[in-house]
């Protein structure tokens, strides 16, 4: 026979006091507040975040990318193709390395910096924040991100 649950048990079971619900939700949310200005950019929301890497950096390898945004190189070859095709990235083999890819800002990426440079801003307008207060939330999510790593 199975033993009865407790109350603290069952308030553990709860959608209302999970961790992942609301972090969940809002990475969902946020990633659709950034769809309108991805969207006049003809970005999808993880192609600005390889391009945010690649105009911090100008070229990184495909696993440098990866482990920097945790995708895996099943999930990025496919996104860096389109960017490719666009030619805003360039994909090519190291010389000193056959095995790895790199992948370099082409200039009509580095152009699409400029027209995306309004995005943070507005972003940061749409959570009523202050900027110590967006600072400490992103800390604290860096931190939860190193832990779970």
């Amino acid at each position: 026979m199975n033993k009865p649950s407790t109350s603290s048990e069952n308030a553990l079971q709860k959608l209302e006091n999970q961790l992942c619900f609301p972090v969940y939700a809002v990475s969902r949310m946020l990633t659709k507040a950034y769809q309108p200005y991805l969207r006049e950019l003809d970005l999808t929301y993880p192609q600005y975040l390889v391009l945010l890497l690649l105009w911090e950096h100008e070229e990184l390898t495909v696993k440098a990318l990866g482990e920097k945004l945790l995708l895996d190189s099943g999930t990025l070859t496919p996104l860096l193709k389109r960017l490719e095709q666009k030619q805003w990235v360039s994909r090519r083999r190291d010389a000193r390395d056959e095995r790895s890819v790199i992948i370099g800002l082409l200039p009509a990426g580095r152009a699409l910096q400029q027209r995306a440079c309004h995005i943070p801003l507005q972003l940061l307008g749409k959570l009523a924040m202050t900027p110590a207060e967006f600072a400490a939330l992103r800390l604290q999510l860096h931190t939860l991100l190193t832990q779970l790593a």
